[in-house]
């Protein structure tokens, strides 16, 4: 049974920085995208960044362009998220997931297999 466990959120400030990472365990996953989503309180799930199988190539959302940053450790089965120049918009549910596909776009679209608990990510203005 894939397994995604996400760490790494925190309260920060405006301007501030964080680096959630999510380790994954079970089966395979070199061969698949990860990516990130997010859900505020009242919102809907989107979509924040995803990285292919072989870290390459990555997709971001327009909100956390040029702001947040996904890589992934193929050998320590790990992804991470380094958000820099943190808004409060950007308070969340941060979800950790296995995407159906290989391409870093595809991760908004092809649809998810596994999910991650989430970590809080809240910042103050």
């Amino acid at each position: 049974q894939v397994q995604l466990v996400e760490s790494g959120g925190g309260l920060v400030q405006a301007g501030g920085s964080l680096r959630p990472s999510c380790a994954a365990s079970g089966g395979i996953l070199n061969n698949y995208a990860l990516g990130w989503f997010r859900q505020a309180p009242g919102k809907e799930r989107e979509f924040v960044a995803g990285v292919d199988w072989s870290g390459d190539i990555t997709h971001y959302a327009d909100s956390v362009k040029g702001r947040f940053t996904i890589s992934r450790d193929n050998a320590m089965n790990t992804i991470y998220l380094q958000m820099n120049s943190l808004k409060p918009g950007d308070t969340a549910l941060y979800y950790c997931a296995l995407s159906r596909g290989r391409t870093a776009q595809g991760v908004r679209t092809n649809g998810v297999l596994f999910w991650g608990q989430g970590t809080q990510v809240t910042v103050s203005s």
